[in-house]
């Protein structure tokens, strides 16, 4: 069973931008002053002249509005229609269960689970994952410590965040699906290779961030002195915001 946790942070600022409207009539010569000029005498939204002059330049149509996303390394602006001003880092566990069916000698068994984040006006995220391997009773199945592949006849309990071929074609990379930025960390980035260790972090974005959807991938292989039985485990994700 997964739980969620979800913590609202980051500042978002607002700049409101006015413009003042003069009537046709009013003006009949030049706006102007000593530092600015406006080359017409009116302004609204069927203009669409620009004002200049050596140091400044406007268009003088309010109705042109600029659409879409801007970013850099450490920051991006979503531009479009007015949005709330209140910080939101929301996270959604799609399915509470992960169902591995029987485990076997010969075959790795896999199976997965996605999770969804969105961090509005913060600066990033860390997701975590926290929790044993699936136990029977006083045996637990063996944590991969160390990044490795798949290796049948071992015990072994491991996890991604990619997409794989092997054992079989299982998992899924990030989706950015709206504006996203959010990647897999980085030990838990590589095709093929899996590993669990608990409250490592397993994805993250290192900016502001739309929605991501992550794909883990379980992985699960045991001995022949792996004891049957009923295998359980209950893990967590934290998710928590940057600066």
């Amino acid at each position: 069973m997964f739980k969620r946790l979800s913590k609202c942070v980051g500042l978002m600022f607002i700049l409101a931008f006015y413009a003042v409207f003069l009537p046709r009539t009013a003006l009949a010569e030049t706006l102007k002053s000593n530092t600015y000029q406006l080359e017409e005498s009116s302004i609204g939204v069927e203009d669409s002249n620009q004002s200049s002059s050596l140091n400044y330049k406007t268009d003088v149509a309010t109705g042109a509005l600029s659409i879409g996303n801007s970013s850099s390394n450490n920051y991006q602006i979503e531009n479009g229609t007015k949005t709330t001003r209140d910080p939101t880092l929301s996270f959604t566990l799609n399915g509470s269960n992960v169902d591995f069916g029987s485990f076997s000698t010969a075959n790795a068994t896999t199976s997965t689970a996605t999770f969804t984040i969105s961090n509005y006006t913060s600066y990033g995220y860390v997701a975590q994952i926290i929790g044993k391997a699936p136990s029977n009773g006083n045996h637990t199945i063996e944590t991969m410590a160390e990044t490795a592949a798949s290796q049948t006849g071992k015990e072994q309990f491991g996890i991604n965040l990619v997409a794989n071929t092997i054992p079989n074609s299982v998992g899924a990379n990030p989706d950015q699906g709206q504006f996203g930025f959010g990647t897999a960390a980085p030990n838990y980035a590589s095709p093929n290779q899996y590993r669990y260790v608990s409250g490592e972090t397993i994805a993250q974005a290192v900016k502001s961030s739309g929605i991501t959807t992550y794909t883990i991938t379980y992985l699960v292989n045991v001995d022949s002195l792996t004891p049957g039985g009923k295998y359980t485990s209950d893990q967590t994700i934290v998710v928590t915001g940057t600066y």
